[in-house]
Protein backbone atom coordinates (compact mmCIF):
# COMPACT_ATOMS: atom_id res chain seq x y z
CA UNK A 1 0.00 0.00 0.00
CA UNK A 2 1.61 3.22 -1.16
CA UNK A 3 1.26 6.41 0.88
CA UNK A 4 2.20 9.43 -1.24
CA UNK A 5 1.95 13.16 -0.70
CA UNK A 6 3.30 15.89 1.52
CA UNK A 7 5.00 16.25 4.90
CA UNK A 8 2.04 14.98 6.93
CA UNK A 9 2.99 11.60 5.45
CA UNK A 10 6.76 12.26 5.50
CA UNK A 11 6.65 12.95 9.24
CA UNK A 12 4.56 9.83 9.87
CA UNK A 13 7.77 7.87 10.24
CA UNK A 14 6.14 5.12 12.30
CA UNK A 15 3.16 4.70 9.95
CA UNK A 16 3.77 0.94 9.78
CA UNK A 17 3.19 0.72 13.56
CA UNK A 18 -0.29 2.20 13.09
CA UNK A 19 -1.21 -0.42 10.50
CA UNK A 20 0.32 -3.73 11.58
CA UNK A 21 -0.26 -6.46 9.05
CA UNK A 22 -0.38 -4.05 6.13
CA UNK A 23 2.64 -3.59 3.85
CA UNK A 24 3.05 0.22 3.78
CA UNK A 25 5.52 2.13 1.62
CA UNK A 26 5.63 5.80 2.63
CA UNK A 27 6.78 8.03 -0.21
CA UNK A 28 5.59 11.35 1.14
CA UNK A 29 8.01 14.21 0.63
CA UNK A 30 8.03 17.46 2.56
CA UNK A 31 6.62 20.59 1.03
CA UNK A 32 5.13 18.80 -1.93
CA UNK A 33 2.18 20.16 -3.82
CA UNK A 34 0.05 18.25 -6.32
CA UNK A 35 2.17 19.41 -9.30
CA UNK A 36 5.25 18.06 -7.46
CA UNK A 37 3.65 14.63 -6.99
CA UNK A 38 2.66 14.65 -10.66
CA UNK A 39 6.18 15.70 -11.70
CA UNK A 40 7.80 12.96 -9.59
CA UNK A 41 5.22 10.21 -10.18
CA UNK A 42 7.86 8.13 -11.98
CA UNK A 43 9.88 8.17 -8.73
CA UNK A 44 7.27 8.11 -5.97
CA UNK A 45 4.33 6.18 -7.45
CA UNK A 46 5.00 4.08 -10.51
CA UNK A 47 8.06 2.01 -9.45
CA UNK A 48 6.09 0.33 -6.66
CA UNK A 49 3.24 -1.34 -8.53
CA UNK A 50 0.99 -0.73 -5.49
CA UNK A 51 -2.16 -2.67 -4.73
CA UNK A 52 -3.63 0.53 -3.23
CA UNK A 53 -2.64 4.22 -3.21
CA UNK A 54 -3.32 6.62 -0.34
CA UNK A 55 -2.81 10.32 -1.14
CA UNK A 56 -2.42 13.29 1.18
CA UNK A 57 -1.69 16.44 -0.81
CA UNK A 58 -3.22 19.79 -1.75
CA UNK A 59 -2.72 21.76 1.44
CA UNK A 60 0.68 23.09 0.34
CA UNK A 61 -0.79 24.16 -2.99
CA UNK A 62 -3.04 26.68 -1.23
CA UNK A 63 -0.46 27.63 1.41
CA UNK A 64 2.22 28.20 -1.24
CA UNK A 65 0.03 30.35 -3.47
CA UNK A 66 -2.81 32.09 -1.66
CA UNK A 67 -4.16 33.39 -4.98
CA UNK A 68 -5.14 29.83 -5.99
CA UNK A 69 -8.80 28.95 -5.92
CA UNK A 70 -10.02 25.68 -4.40
CA UNK A 71 -11.25 24.69 -7.87
CA UNK A 72 -7.68 24.93 -9.19
CA UNK A 73 -6.45 22.57 -6.48
CA UNK A 74 -9.30 20.17 -7.24
CA UNK A 75 -8.30 20.25 -10.94
CA UNK A 76 -4.69 19.49 -9.95
CA UNK A 77 -5.93 16.49 -7.97
CA UNK A 78 -7.97 15.34 -10.97
CA UNK A 79 -4.82 15.52 -13.09
CA UNK A 80 -2.92 13.37 -10.58
CA UNK A 81 -5.81 10.92 -10.36
CA UNK A 82 -6.02 10.62 -14.15
CA UNK A 83 -2.25 10.07 -14.35
CA UNK A 84 -2.53 7.25 -11.82
CA UNK A 85 -5.49 5.75 -13.70
CA UNK A 86 -3.53 5.90 -16.98
CA UNK A 87 -1.16 3.26 -15.52
CA UNK A 88 -3.26 1.59 -12.85
CA UNK A 89 -6.81 1.17 -14.12
CA UNK A 90 -8.07 -0.86 -11.15
CA UNK A 91 -5.85 0.11 -8.21
CA UNK A 92 -7.99 1.58 -5.43
CA UNK A 93 -7.18 5.21 -4.63
CA UNK A 94 -7.86 6.84 -1.27
CA UNK A 95 -7.69 10.60 -0.85
CA UNK A 96 -7.17 11.94 2.66
CA UNK A 97 -8.86 15.33 2.95
CA UNK A 98 -6.78 18.43 3.61
CA UNK A 99 -6.53 18.89 7.35
CA UNK A 100 -7.18 21.97 9.46
CA UNK A 101 -4.22 23.23 11.48
CA UNK A 102 -3.72 26.19 13.80
CA UNK A 103 -0.89 27.61 11.67
CA UNK A 104 -3.08 27.63 8.56
CA UNK A 105 -6.39 28.56 10.11
CA UNK A 106 -6.86 31.41 7.61
CA UNK A 107 -6.82 28.86 4.77
CA UNK A 108 -9.34 26.50 6.30
CA UNK A 109 -12.30 27.79 4.26
CA UNK A 110 -10.34 27.12 1.05
CA UNK A 111 -9.26 23.67 2.29
CA UNK A 112 -12.87 22.83 3.07
CA UNK A 113 -14.14 23.92 -0.37
CA UNK A 114 -11.36 22.04 -2.20
CA UNK A 115 -12.11 18.95 -0.09
CA UNK A 116 -15.78 19.10 -1.09
CA UNK A 117 -14.81 19.41 -4.77
CA UNK A 118 -12.38 16.49 -4.61
CA UNK A 119 -14.93 14.35 -2.75
CA UNK A 120 -17.51 15.16 -5.42
CA UNK A 121 -15.07 14.20 -8.18
CA UNK A 122 -14.18 10.90 -6.51
CA UNK A 123 -17.87 9.99 -6.15
CA UNK A 124 -17.94 9.69 -9.95
CA UNK A 125 -14.97 7.27 -10.04
CA UNK A 126 -14.74 3.56 -9.29
CA UNK A 127 -12.41 2.11 -6.66
CA UNK A 128 -11.97 5.37 -4.79
CA UNK A 129 -12.52 6.60 -1.26
CA UNK A 130 -12.50 10.08 0.21
CA UNK A 131 -11.58 10.13 3.91
CA UNK A 132 -12.63 13.24 5.80
CA UNK A 133 -10.00 13.94 8.45
CA UNK A 134 -10.82 17.66 8.33
CA UNK A 135 -13.94 17.53 10.48
CA UNK A 136 -12.52 14.84 12.79
CA UNK A 137 -9.70 17.24 13.75
CA UNK A 138 -11.96 20.11 14.84
CA UNK A 139 -13.17 21.02 18.31
CA UNK A 140 -16.86 21.71 18.94
CA UNK A 141 -16.13 25.40 18.22
CA UNK A 142 -14.94 24.58 14.68
CA UNK A 143 -11.28 25.31 15.41
CA UNK A 144 -8.45 22.77 15.03
CA UNK A 145 -7.77 20.71 18.14
CA UNK A 146 -4.58 22.31 19.51
CA UNK A 147 -3.37 19.20 21.36
CA UNK A 148 -2.92 17.05 18.25
CA UNK A 149 -0.14 19.16 16.72
CA UNK A 150 3.58 19.50 17.38
CA UNK A 151 5.14 22.88 18.19
CA UNK A 152 4.92 24.18 14.61
CA UNK A 153 1.09 23.99 14.81
CA UNK A 154 1.10 22.43 11.35
CA UNK A 155 2.25 18.85 11.69
CA UNK A 156 0.61 16.27 13.92
CA UNK A 157 1.74 14.43 16.99
CA UNK A 158 0.87 10.80 17.79
CA UNK A 159 -2.61 11.83 18.98
CA UNK A 160 -3.31 13.45 15.60
CA UNK A 161 -2.05 10.42 13.69
CA UNK A 162 -4.24 8.19 15.85
CA UNK A 163 -7.27 10.10 14.52
CA UNK A 164 -6.05 9.45 10.98
CA UNK A 165 -5.34 5.80 11.70
CA UNK A 166 -8.88 5.19 12.96
CA UNK A 167 -10.35 6.74 9.82
CA UNK A 168 -7.96 5.13 7.31
CA UNK A 169 -7.67 1.57 8.69
CA UNK A 170 -11.17 0.37 7.69
CA UNK A 171 -10.40 1.18 4.04
CA UNK A 172 -6.99 -0.46 3.61
CA UNK A 173 -6.79 -3.66 1.59
CA UNK A 174 -5.57 -6.79 3.35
Amino acid sequence: ILFVGSSSFTKWTDVQDYFPGYPIINRGFGGSSLPDVIRYADDVIFPYNPKQIVIYCGENDLAGDTSLYPSQVAKRFEELFNLIRSRYKKVPVIYISMKPSPSRESLMPKFNVANVMIKSFLRTKKKTKFIDVYHAMLNADGKPMPDIFIDDNLHMNAKGYKIWQQLIAPHLLK
